[in-house]
């Protein structure tokens, strides 16, 4: 099987933007925006762009600060394991930073099979105010079918767990559409709904995953 998971606000409780906003003094701005885009009143393009561009000037030390504080909710890392240890593929999907994803997994001492992710580019040792990645434009729903049809497995041996709605076009086309402690707009379109890992864990054992 496939499980593909959203980042901020589902394998971790972090939200990135509003890490790197802390170092830039612009934190509350930064959670109004991702606010209103988890609940689904601001295109998520449009408010990662707007995200982006208030961390222009932001050195890179400052972001790798930021980064360092990115971590696995309690129990995430031994959820991973589980799951790829019983042979299946683990993939994490998120409008997210590369750097974040990856510094979390490293400090979890857990990684995955696949990280699809966005990026924060930088010119002269500072990030630019742009954003560059899959997950701007490209929606979750094309990348899980795409990355399904990479390793061989139908939609219907997929699960999605994710919270926000920029999640709603993988949690719709999955073949198990988990709800992490969703919002108001996503939870609706969730088959069930989990508020700890250790409930995922459950739910993954009584469906047949683990």
């Amino acid at each position: 099987m496939l499980i593909a998971f959203d980042f901020d606000g589902t394998l971790s409780d972090s939200e990135m933007t509003v890490l790197l906003g802390g170092e830039q003094g612009v934190a509350d701005e930064m959670a109004d925006i991702t606010e209103r885009a988890m609940n689904d009143e601001l295109s998520y393009a449009e408010s990662l762009r707007s995200r982006a561009e208030l961390l222009r000037g932001l050195s890179e030390r400052e972001a790798e600060r930021a980064f360092g504080r990115v971590a696995l909710r309690p129990g995430a890392a031994a959820v991973i394991d589980a799951l790829r240890d019983a042979g299946h593929t683990v993939a994490v999907l998120t409008g997210g930073f590369e750097r974040g994803v990856a510094r979390a997994l490293d400090d979890a001492g857990t990684d995955v099979d696949a990280v699809v992710a966005n990026r924060l580019p930088t010119r002269d040792g500072t990030l630019t105010g742009d954003v560059e990645g899959p997950l701007i434009e490209g929606t979750k729903d094309e990348t899980l079918a795409a990355l399904a049809d990479e390793v061989g497995v139908g939609m219907a041996d997929t699960v999605a767990v994710g919270d926000g709605a920029n999640d709603l076009p993988m949690l719709e086309v999955a073949g198990l559409a988990v709800g992490y402690e969703p919002k108001p707009a996503v939870e609706p379109h969730c088959d069930v709904v989990v508020e700890a890992m250790a409930e995922l864990r459950e739910l993954l054992e009584e469906r047949g995953v683990l």
